[in-house]
């Protein structure tokens, strides 16, 4: 991994859709930005900010989170969450995180985030759970080229 200068950032975006919202996951919630959702999207970020500094087939995984979700979005909101990284501890890179609508900051908070090698990880991964090598997904954002709106997978 190359030095990642402090205060290196990313943005993910994406509109609320139905698939989003807690209603999706249970149906007597209300049609509100999902929790989840609002990480995954932070992560996306924090993914982006750091993927140009990895070489080979490095990749971040994220390593913890630490949010707070302040206020609700409903379909059809755009969503920005941005990341910024904060500090590096020789292992671990700590991203600050927020998450914005059109009106105001809807989240904030930190994720952590290491470099692993996607070859060690995915033997490791065959050794754990045995049999043939499997191709591995990446999630939504990891891997691919920042775009402009984060997707489920």
């Amino acid at each position: 991994m190359k030095d990642v200068p402090l205060g290196t950032r990313a943005e993910a975006e994406e509109t609320v859709a139905f698939e989003h919202t807690l209603t999706a996951h249970h149906s007597e919630l209300p049609p509100v930005y999902s929790t989840p959702d609002m990480i995954r999207l932070m992560e996306t970020a924090a993914f982006h900010a750091l993927q140009p500094y990895c070489e080979g087939d490095e990749i971040t995984v994220g390593s913890s989170i630490n949010i707070q979700h302040r206020a609700a979005s409903g379909i059809g909101a755009r969503i920005r969450a941005e990341a910024v990284l904060d500090s590096f501890d020789g292992r671990f890179y700590t991203l600050r995180v927020t998450a914005r609508d059109d009106t105001q900051e809807i989240g904030r908070g930190t994720v952590g985030r290491a470099v692993v090698s996607m070859g060690k990880f995915v033997e490791r991964m065959k050794d754990k759970f045995g049999g043939a090598p499997h191709e591995i997904p990446r999630a939504a954002g990891e891997g691919a080229a920042p775009r402009d709106d984060a997707t489920r997978d």
